[in-house]
């Protein structure tokens, strides 16, 4: 047996693969992994020139192209359209990796119902309403979902309030699902990342000095002493989607460095 042949991972080669949030951050650095692994990669994201250029990352590694399907997922024909265009291109469906999702500053005293509704209908409803059009596709697969959730979901922080129950109500659709698909051979699982070097901070309102501060504080609030990187997250998603994690299925796994474990003292 080779060490590919070793490598269950590997079996993501041909596999189709729909990723949500692919023109930044996580879902981005997930593209290009599954690229490198063979994966056909159907990419949806909101910044079409970003998506492009990760599509082109995608290809530099020698993958195929990619299929672009940009828009809004809070969109229901978006989300509809997406789902079509994915399965007339590749007539399946492998891999879904949910990663589309925002962060937003705001206390139960400052969150007016305008945000709290935006940030539900992106990181909440969408999900679960692609995942819902997705399911007769990943059935006939015996696929696998994959969401991207947070830390934020298994422990409390103050001034992130509807962002905090947003991921945590991802945890419960993880976990639920997953009880519903079993008997179906679908796997569903997800990742909660801890702080981890993307945008997301400075789009939620951070400027460069306050999101210095906010990394440098990682070496006290992460029991590894810094904070993740895109690919430490990808990685797992891979494996999590792999033929490598074939007896795994409603897991949130932490991806924060021992921060779900920790508490003050």
């Amino acid at each position: 047996m080779t060490s590919v042949d070793a490598c269950k991972v590997s079996s993501l080669k041909g596999k189709v693969t729909l990723i949500t949030g692919a023109s930044s951050g996580i879902g981005a650095g997930t593209s290009v992994l599954f690229a490198k692994l063979g994966a056909l990669l159907a990419l949806n994201g909101r910044d079409v020139d970003n998506l492009k250029k990760i599509a082109k990352q995608c290809t530099d590694c020698g993958a195929a192209e990619p299929l672009l399907v940009p828009g809004d997922l809070t969109d229901e024909e978006t989300v509809k359209k997406t789902v079509e265009q994915t399965i007339a291109h590749f007539g399946r469906l492998d891999v879904l990796v949910n990663s589309a999702g925002i962060l937003a500053m705001g206390s139960i005293e400052t969150t007016d119902l305008a945000e709290y509704d935006k940030v539900m209908n992106v990181n909440v409803r969408s999900i679960f309403h692609l995942t819902q059009v997705c399911v007769p596709h990943l059935i006939k697969t015996k696929g696998s979902i994959i969401n991207v959730s947070s830390v934020n979901g298994q422990r409390s922080f103050p001034g992130v309030l509807a962002y905090c129950m947003s991921k945590s109500a991802i945890d419960q659709f993880t976990c639920c699902t997953a009880l519903e698909l079993a008997s179906k051979q679908v796997r569903v699982n997800s990742v909660c990342p801890g702080v981890i070097v993307t945008e997301v901070h400075k789009r939620a309102g951070l400027d460069e000095e306050q999101y210095a501060q906010f990394l440098a504080k990682c070496k006290q609030t992460h029991a590894l002493g810094r904070p993740g990187e895109v690919d430490e997250v990808a990685q797992s998603i891979a494996f999590l989607a792999s033929d490598a994690a074939s007896f795994i299925t409603g897991v949130n796994l932490p991806i924060d460095g021992g921060r779900h474990a920790m508490c003050p003292r």
